[in-house]
């Protein structure tokens, strides 16, 4: 594990070490820090290029889906010479390019069951950055499991959306209390069949990285409740989520933990 920077390490990372909330002590755990992102696509994409270029010293990218011409106006991991090869290996190259330090680890399947919980488990983070509901769903029960700290976004049309759930917490919900676990793949909206503006993806990415960056790094508050983002209008808003006692994900453990 690393312990002190290189002279070329500290030139890189001048403009971030001298941030007071940071320094060089929270820019040493950036570097020893571990994130997983679950998708590489229009929000992996900025989130995990972001987070290379901060200095994170270990990305682990999950992505089963391969480079398409039509990603290419969004998903800025990936060029045009990158197209039917696997995202997640398209990205850890664009990675490389960006900051050799920052080391990937590529799993071009889908995660699930035993395989997700392991990988969540190894992570200081997770990023979901997928756009189906039965995968947050998956996402959201591993990171209850190992009390993993979860990065949500979303992004459709001209709106987007992240919430954080820093599931170490015990007073802490979870993406089901917000949204439960009824909904399907069917119902959901997804930007294969209505669309989404280029740079949205591009908003909501780099503010899951911002987020992803603070948990590792302990700098400031991390985000509560749902922020959502119209871009039409230009407007933010912020809506508070409280831990709902009966979730069918999460309320078992608040229950455990309170009779201990």
């Amino acid at each position: 594990m690393i312990e002190t920077f290189s002279d070329e390490q500290l030139l890189r990372y001048s403009r971030q070490i001298m941030l007071p909330e940071l320094d060089y002590a929270g820019q040493l755990r950036l570097q020893q820090g571990h994130a997983l992102i679950i998708g590489l696509g229009g929000l992996g994409s900025p989130a995990s290029l972001y987070l290379a270029a901060a200095g994170i010293g270990q990305l682990t990218l999950a992505d089963h889906d391969r480079v398409d011409l039509s990603n290419l106006q969004r998903q800025i991991a990936h060029g045009e010479t990158d197209i039917d090869t696997p995202k997640a290996a398209s990205a850890a190259r664009r990675i490389a390019t960006i900051n050799h330090d920052c080391q990937t680890r590529v799993i071009e399947q889908q995660l699930a069951d035993a395989a997700l919980l392991e990988a969540v488990a190894e992570a200081d983070v997770v990023l979901d950055c997928t756009d189906r509901f039965s995968s947050r769903f998956a996402i959201n029960r591993a990171c209850v499991a190992t009390q993993t700290p979860l990065v949500s976004g979303a992004a459709i049309r001209f709106s987007g959306q992240l919430a954080v759930f820093d599931l170490r917490r015990e007073e802490a919900p979870c993406y089901a209390c917000l949204y439960g676990e009824n909904g399907s793949d069917d119902d959901e909206l997804r930007c294969a069949e209505n669309g989404v503006v280029s740079p949205l993806v591009g908003i909501i990415g780099a503010f899951q990285a911002l987020e992803a960056l603070k948990l590792i790094g302990r700098v400031g508050k991390a985000h509560e409740g749902l922020a959502t983002f119209d871009g039409l209008q230009g407007e933010w808003r912020r809506l508070g989520v409280r831990r709902d006692p009966n979730c069918p994900v999460c309320a078992d453990r608040w229950v455990a933990a309170l009779s201990d």
